[in-house]
C-alpha cells in the first residue's frame, strides 16, 4: 500500500523485528491511544510469572472517559509471525490471568510498586486520579475492565472467524488495532484502523448499521450486569415499548442498538451502569437530561456513528422521564415517527 500526500509517496515501512515494531509503539503511545492514556511498557519491569509464565507488551490505561477508565492488556505482535503459531496461545494466556485472582492481586501489587518507584508514571496518575488511591484504583479496574488490546502491523485474516468462534473469550474480551508506518525519507505517517478513540464503541471496525452479529444476544451482554444494571435495560425496554411497540432492540457484538427505520440508540452494557448513547446534538441532550450525567462524544466517535451524539450514563432507574423524553425526540424523528 501507498499514501500520497503533499505531493510525496510514502511506501508501507516493513518492520526487520518485532521489538522495531514495539518501540515505534511506545514512542507514540500518546499520539496513537490519546492524551488522555497512560502507557507503561513493561517487558524490563515485570517477571513473567506475574501472568502465567508469559510477559504483554504493555498494559494501557484509557481515560477518555473518566466516569470508566478502561485497562488493556496489550500485546504488539507482526503479522508475518503468524496467528495460530504465535498470536494465539500468547492471547489465550491472558484469559486464564483474568480469571485467575491471584495473579491479578500480583500484578496489582507489581504495578503499584512500578508506578510509585517512577515520578513522571506517578504524577500523570495522580492527575487522572486526583485525591483517589492509586492501588485501590488498580484493584478495581482490573476486576470491571478486562480488555486485551491486539496491535499488529496488518490485517489478521483469522481474526474475524476466531472472534465469531470464541464469543466469550476473543469476541468479548479482545480488541483489534491495525497500525501501520508509512515512510518518505525522514518522513513517517503513521495509520490506525480503526481509530483508538472509537473501539469500544466498534465492532473490530465495522460500521453500526452492519447487520451480522454473530448469534449474539441480549443475554451474552447482561451476563455480568448488576442487579441495578438489569432493572435499567428493563426500564429501558418498557419505555420503549411505550412509546413505539416497532422500536426493535438489535444485539450486536459491542453494543445493542435500538432500531425505528435505523439505528437511534446504542447501548453498551457495564457491569455498574448502561452507557446509553443517543443519536442527537449534545446540547439538546442535556437540555433535557438534568439527573444523570451527559459525556460528550469526540468527533470521531461522532463520525463513526455518522451522527451528532453524546452518552448518557445511567446508573439507576430516577428520573427516568428524562430518558423517555429523550427517546420520544429521537423516534419522532425517524422516518417513521410520529
Amino acid at each position: 500500500m501507498t499514501i500520497i500526500m503533499n505531493g510525496k509517496r510514502f511506501a508501507q515501512f516493513t518492520y526487520p523485528t518485532e521489538k522495531d515494531f514495539e518501540d515505534d509503539i511506545v514512542r507514540s503511545s500518546r499520539i496513537i491511544f490519546g492524551p488522555d492514556s497512560i502507557y507503561i511498557d513493561v517487558k524490563k519491569r515485570i517477571e513473567s510469572k506475574t501472568l502465567g509464565m508469559t510477559i504483554p507488551d504493555g498494559f494501557l490505561f484509557d481515560f477518555s472517559d473518566p466516569t470508566d477508565p478502561q485497562f488493556y492488556i496489550v500485546e504488539v505482535e507482526l503479522v508475518q509471525h503468524g496467528f495460530y503459531a504465535h498470536i494465539f496461545p500468547q492471547i489465550t494466556k491472558f484469559f486464564a490471568f483474568y480469571k485467575t485472582g491471584g495473579m491479578q492481586k500480583t500484578l496489582v501489587d507489581k504495578l503499584h510498586s512500578i508506578i510509585d518507584g517512577d515520578i513522571t508514571l506517578k504524577s500523570d496518575f495522580k492527575g487522572k486520579l486526583g485525591n483517589g488511591e492509586i492501588y485501590k484504583f488498580l484493584s478495581d479496574i482490573l476486576g470491571s475492565s478486562q480488555n486485551i488490546l491486539l496491535i499488529s502491523d496488518d490485517s489478521i485474516r483469522e481474526l474475524r472467524e476466531i472472534m465469531d468462534t470464541y464469543s466469550e473469550t476473543w469476541g468479548r474480551m479482545v480488541k483489534f488495532l491495525e497500525v501501520r508506518k508509512f515512510t518518505n525519507g525522514a518522513d513517517v505517517l503513521f495509520s490506525l484502523t480503526p481509530d483508538f478513540e472509537t473501539l469500544p464503541y466498534s465492532d473490530s471496525g465495522t460500521e453500526p448499521e452492519g447487520t451480522g452479529n454473530g448469534g449474539v444476544t441480549e443475554k451474552y451482554h447482561l451476563d455480568n450486569a448488576s442487579e441495578e444494571v438489569l432493572k435499567i435495560y428493563e426500564k429501558i425496554k418498557q419505555t420503549a415499548a411505550g412509546i413505539d411497540h416497532r422500536l426493535v432492540f438489535n444485539p450486536q457484538k459491542y453494543y445493542i442498538s435500538i432500531k425505528a427505520s435505523k439505528n437511534i440508540v446504542f447501548l453498551t452494557i457495564r457491569k455498574s451502569k448502561i452507557r446509553f448513547i443517543a443519536l442527537m446534538p449534545e446540547e439538546e441532550i442535556r437540555s433535557i437530561v438534568k439527573n444523570h450525567v451527559v459525556v460528550a462524544l469526540s468527533p470521531p466517535v461522532q463520525k463513526f456513528y455518522n451522527s451528532p451524539c453524546a452518552s448518557i450514563d445511567l446508573r439507576d432507574t430516577k428520573h427516568f422521564e428524562e430518558i423517555e423524553q429523550v427517546m420520544k425526540l429521537i423516534v419522532s424523528r425517524s422516518q417513521w415517527g410520529t
